[in-house]
């Protein structure tokens, strides 16, 4: 049974390694499917590409992309695709347009709320980042001693900053990612880490709307999914004819999801049961 992870992070967005170093992990985990899915950034994928892999291990092009569609806040991972597409790296060049306001609009708030100024150290790395995240100022706030974690972080300080809509369009981004030659799975669609779960109820209708607006997978399996969640995702995919992935969403040490994770019980899962791959 091969094992996989469709759904990692590199420190090219808010993960804590490497791609070298998240090269290293995939081996020593023996994984043998796995694909990198930065936020809103390509970066990390051009680095795998001048690297050479050992022959027994797939890799996939990846992103996850940070979205509001109609009335669902959502992050869409686009998987296979082309990170030299022109209308993809157009998109990408917007989203980080979108997180200096955003970043900027927290650094502002920290300091007029909280009455925390960051020094010119702070503010000149996070101004080097390629993605700038919410998890970086936590990190920053966590060595201060302000915070044990930065999940804690993120919820006293940062969570209740308004930034305005600083989200790509689901309708754009799943378009641009058919166009880049991708395929667009909805990521964590029950919600995602310190989430409050769905309801089937709250559920249906908001796949309704991600499937007219044509998204063609889900990711079932997820980490922080038990797996009475996951049958019900994978119920929900075959009823639509979508196609079913999986990853843990691994940010190394930003989380304490181990790699390889795909459920609450770290169940081993067949790499069959993904037929997301069966179409790369």
């Amino acid at each position: 049974m091969a094992r996989f992870d469709l759904h990692l992070h590199s420190d090219n967005s808010d993960g804590s390694f490497s791609v070298k170093e998240l090269l290293e992990k995939v081996r020593e985990a023996n994984i043998k499917i796995f694909a990198l899915t930065d936020h809103d950034t390509v970066n990390g994928l051009f680095e795998i590409e001048k690297t050479k892999l050992p022959a027994d291990i797939k890799f996939i092009n990846g992103v996850e992309l940070t979205c509001k569609l109609r009335d669902v806040k959502c992050h869409i991972l686009g998987y296979n695709i082309n990170p030299q597409n022109k209308d993809l790296t157009e998109l990408i060049a917007l989203g980080k347009k979108l997180r200096r306001t955003k970043l900027e609009t927290r650094i502002k708030y920290l300091k007029e709320v909280w009455n925390i100024e960051l020094t010119k150290d702070e503010l000149d790395w996070l101004y080097s980042r390629k993605s700038v995240v919410k998890t970086h100022i936590a990190n920053i706030l966590v060595k201060r001693g302000l915070s044990d974690n930065n999940v804690d972080a993120m919820k006293k300080y940062l969570d209740a900053c308004k930034t305005g809509n600083t989200k790509f369009d689901g309708g754009e981004a799943i378009k641009t990612i058919i166009t880049a030659g991708g395929i667009p799975v909805w990521a964590h669609p029950l919600g995602g880490e310190g989430e409050e779960h769905l309801s089937e109820k709250e559920f249906l209708p908001k796949l309704k709307t991600m499937i007219e607006c044509g998204i063609k997978g889900l990711e079932c399996y997820y980490s922080r999914y038990d797996m009475k969640e996951i049958e019900f995702l994978k119920s929900c995919a075959k009823e639509n004819n979508l196609l079913i992935s999986g990853g843990s969403d691994w940010h190394g040490t930003n989380k304490t999801v181990p790699l390889g994770r795909l459920n609450t019980d770290d169940k081993p899962i067949d790499s069959k049961e993904i037929t997301m791959l069966n179409s790369i």
